[in-house]
């Protein structure tokens, strides 16, 4: 199968990656803060296990490396704390998280606990570093203090209300959401890592204040974590504001992006959000350890570049990614485009852990390869024409009278899994006839 490209849309300024021409539009400056917890990488999953917390040590020294903290305001967040994260999670699951070390595992209910999820040593400290960090992001951008934030240490959007999932113990993503909700009426959510967010998904399946937004690969069940069909589009008030973009194999820059703005942009017309999070998970990337795509740093960074231009709100936060230095250069990058700032593409040798990035030392390693994209123009272009035909069963703008904590949010929790088991089949069989 050939590679083929998705081009539907034009823009005003371009600029070039190694396999694609991008568009990009002016924009003013905009005030960043960077969260960054120093111990947030001294945690072991295990030898053998692809998540390494090193890898955002590596990324803030690159950072630092490009003298970009000169040109944005650092902050040593604080962990979590226990009622913080009980926001969101179910009170015995955290209360497990706090007792639970490889020693005593045995003694407690499982909480989906497993190779995927292991118990390490200091486990809920990493976990209360990680989410402290989304949650003081969130704060920081609802107090008007920053346009953005940045926390490459969150992302992990595959822990449940009730258990650990896909590497992920703690959704900060959800708690820093909740947080948002405070202060603004419409939140948008959107997932470039190649895995479908199903744990922010499912929080806010329900409900019209969040819409979720996930690019992933999807075959059918097979790939984890099996959801992210296009069917799934929400239930009850939250009935098409979910919205999934599964993909195959292979796709290359030029669709991907193409496909991301086309989609995006519609999306924010319809939705007209408040404040943005965006999730970077970055083994989205060619030659991750464990995706399939076929994209470069500056194809992924230029989804990030799309929405900043947008000037409304932005969480940034990070994600998947194993091929450690890859990440590193992805994240880096992305900071300077959020900076404005371009980056030299030979990294600084002042960099303490500059031998990781060899033999090539560049920004830009060459992340395309020669493979088949298993994307069709024809199946792009029908997953466009779906998502279009979505958006415009939205029954406009959601109007939300603002107070302290939305009112119905914890209801919605509670009723999720329930309506999550109702809805799903009623809402697959309406999506199908529409389509044929």
């Amino acid at each position: 199968m050939n590679s083929s490209t998705f081009l539907p849309g034009n823009n005003d300024k371009t600029f070039r990656s190694q396999s694609a021409t991008f568009h990009i539009q002016p924009h003013s400056k905009q005030k960043v803060a960077y969260f960054h917890h120093k111990d947030v990488g001294n945690f072991h999953f295990g030898l053998q296990h692809p998540m390494k917390p090193h890898r955002l040590t590596l990324t803030n020294n690159l950072v630092m490396s490009y003298g970009l903290h000169e040109k944005m305001t650092v902050y040593y967040p604080p962990k979590a704390t226990d009622d913080e994260l009980m926001e969101f999670h179910e009170t015995d699951y955290i209360k497990f998280l706090k007792k639970v070390t490889p020693e005593n595992s045995e003694e407690f209910p499982k909480f989906n606990i497993s190779e995927d999820c292991p118990i390490f040593e200091g486990l809920y400290d990493f976990c209360q570093i990680y989410a402290g960090a989304s949650i003081a992001a969130a704060h920081q951008l609802a107090s008007d203090g920053a346009d953005i934030c940045i926390n490459w240490s969150g992302g992990l959007h595959h822990a449940k209300r009730f258990e650990a999932s896909g590497f992920c113990f703690v959704n900060d993503i959800v708690l820093a959401i909740q947080h948002l909700l405070r202060f603004y009426p419409r939140v948008l959510y959107i997932d470039i890592d190649i895995h479908h967010g199903d744990g922010v998904q499912e929080a806010f399946y329900a409900t019209d204040r969040v819409m979720t937004v996930s690019f992933h690969k999807y075959d059918s069940g097979s790939f984890f974590p099996g959801t992210g069909n296009i069917n799934e589009i929400g239930c009850g008030l939250g009935k098409f504001f979910c919205l999934n973009v599964p993909l195959k194999d292979g796709i290359d820059d030029d669709s991907y992006v193409s496909l991301f703005k086309d989609v995006i942009l519609d999306v924010r017309d319809h939705y007209q959000p408040s404040v943005i999070v965006l999730q970077c998970g970055a083994d989205s990337l060619g030659k991750d350890r464990l995706g399939g795509f076929n994209i470069s740093i500056k194809a992924h960074g230029e989804c990030v570049r799309f929405i900043k231009s947008w000037q409304i709100p932005l969480l940034v936060l990070g994600g998947g990614g194993y091929r450690i230095p890859n990440v590193a250069r992805c994240w880096t990058y992305e900071t300077g485009i959020l900076l404005d700032t371009e980056l030299q593409s030979e990294l600084p040798e002042k960099s303490h852990y500059y031998s990781s990035f060899g033999p090539d030392f560049s920004l830009h390693p060459p992340l395309v390869r020669k493979m088949d994209n298993f994307n069709t123009r024809n199946e792009l272009q029908k997953i466009s024409q779906q998502v279009h035909e979505l958006l415009r069963f939205l029954d406009g703008v959601p109007s939300v009278q603002m107070q302290e904590l939305p009112g119905d949010l914890q209801c919605i929790l509670d009723e999720s899994d329930e309506e999550l088991r109702d809805a799903r089949e009623d809402q697959t069989v309406d999506v199908r006839r529409r389509n044929r």
